[in-house]
């Protein structure tokens, strides 16, 4: 194609998903007690390393891709003739999509005669890389970039994102729970179940005790707004941080109620972006569904 299909790395998809889709990736930054890190899909920091530092204590903060370097990231796509589409991570949780613009609006003075789509993918982590996986599909099959920058934003709603966590003290840290809640919580064994709204934000929807009912529940979320009920037919992602065995269980539940699912349940790993603030202890469910309208 004349175009390129371009993500963050925050859409939390393995080195072999970017490859062997042909999507190309700008990475975020991590700071691991003080020091600088790319948020590289696991390389500079194995995954698993990531979230025991975390877990004894290591102080973590993350930093967006700025202007001057989306600039240098899409100028060798324009220079070899190509059209770029790239996809942000929510804005509703991140700025990047502002300096993705400024970047843009420099070099179409530059390259005037190429297209440069930026979408606001109102998603996160595998969520947003499932979106990223359709829109692959989409290109492979014909689809030009007009129509395929149209087709995003007509659809990025559809994708649902449902999200638990088993340790609340990082929800607490991030200031997306109180102190008192996370508290209690912890307390009273409750795993609060939260999803992403129509505006990309993470929003708390129901405190449930024991991680065995928010597991049951997150996986009925899917059974109530999957797309086209129990005849779903489409792809479903799981990303989760050091914490497999309950992504598992999630990935089972879902298989069993799903029989027409396009292949199994794919699970990744939350990046080091994304689980700088959620800690170790989170599984998100991703799926297609009805639109999100709050």
């Amino acid at each position: 194609m004349n175009y390129v299909l371009s993500c963050c790395s925050t859409a939390d998809l393995s080195q072999e998903q970017f490859n062997k889709r042909d999507i190309h990736y700008i990475c975020f930054h991590f700071y691991l007690n003080g020091k600088p890190y790319a948020d590289d899909l696991g390389k500079s920091i194995p995954f698993d390393k990531f979230y025991q530092y975390m877990a004894e204590g290591a102080e973590t903060k993350t930093s967006q891709v700025n202007e001057d370097e989306f600039v240098a990231y899409f100028t060798p796509f324009l220079e070899q003739g190509k059209d770029i589409l790239h996809v942000c991570l929510s804005s509703g949780i991140s700025g990047v999509i502002n300096s993705a613009m400024l970047a843009k609006q420099t070099l179409e003075e530059r390259f005037p005669e190429r297209k440069i789509y930026i979408v606001d993918s109102l998603g996160a982590s595998s969520g947003y890389g499932l979106l990223m996986d359709k829109l692959a599909d989409l290109r492979d099959e014909g689809m030009n970039i007009d129509d395929l920058y149209q087709w995003a934003e007509k659809h990025k709603l559809n994708v649902h994102h449902w999200f638990f966590s088993t340790d609340l003290s990082f929800y607490v840290k991030g200031g997306r729970i109180s102190r008192a809640s996370g508290w209690f919580g912890t307390i009273l064994r409750i795993c609060p179940l939260l999803n992403m709204d129509n505006l990309g934000r993470l929003i708390p929807r129901e405190k449930i005790r024991t991680k065995k009912r928010v597991i049951r529940a997150i996986a009925a979320k899917m059974q109530e707004h999957a797309e086209n009920g129990a005849d779903y037919s489409e792809k479903c992602f799981i990303s989760q941080s050091a914490c497999y065995e309950d992504a598992r269980e999630v990935a089972d539940l879902v298989e069993q109620a799903f029989p027409h699912m396009k292949g199994k349940v794919v699970i990744n790993s939350i990046g080091t972006t994304i689980g700088s603030h959620t800690g170790p202890g989170t599984v998100a469910l991703f799926f297609w569904g009805d639109e999100r309208k709050e």
